[in-house]
């Protein structure tokens, strides 16, 4: 298979399985009979979207960030080798210059982590 036509089918999943999500505290709602019926959960179709969205975001706020920090290093770890192989006193430099874009995921984790202490 095509890596663009993987891509597709894997892109049609996530788009299927989370429209499929959307309505999962409808499909559990209470039916009404006419009687007074004490409310114990409360769901609605509301909360169960606005916590689809608030997991859909800690998720892209952690993977996103790493795609970023990812990048980042990829190109500080090729110059920095170079850079180290010509002069090793700038060891130090490089290591520093290396853990900077690790913010980039620490941020978002607290990002996620805000998110999910919302649900």
């Amino acid at each position: 298979m095509k890596k663009r036509t993987l891509a597709a089918v894997a892109l049609l999943g996530i788009v299927l399985a989370a429209g499929a999500m959307m309505f999962v505290p409808a499909a559990f709602a209470q039916e009404d009979d006419g009687e007074e019926v004490e409310a114990t959960s409360g769901a609605t179709t509301g909360d169960g979207l606005r916590v689809l969205g608030l997991g859909i975001g800690a998720g892209l706020a952690v993977g996103i960030a790493g795609f970023g920090t990812g990048t980042a290093q990829a190109g500080v770890g090729a110059g920095g080798t170079g850079a180290i192989a010509e002069k090793p006193e700038l060891l130090i430099n490089v290591l520093i210059l290396f853990a900077i874009p690790e913010t980039i995921v620490i941020f978002g984790m607290v990002i996620a982590f805000m998110l999910m202490g919302y649900i």
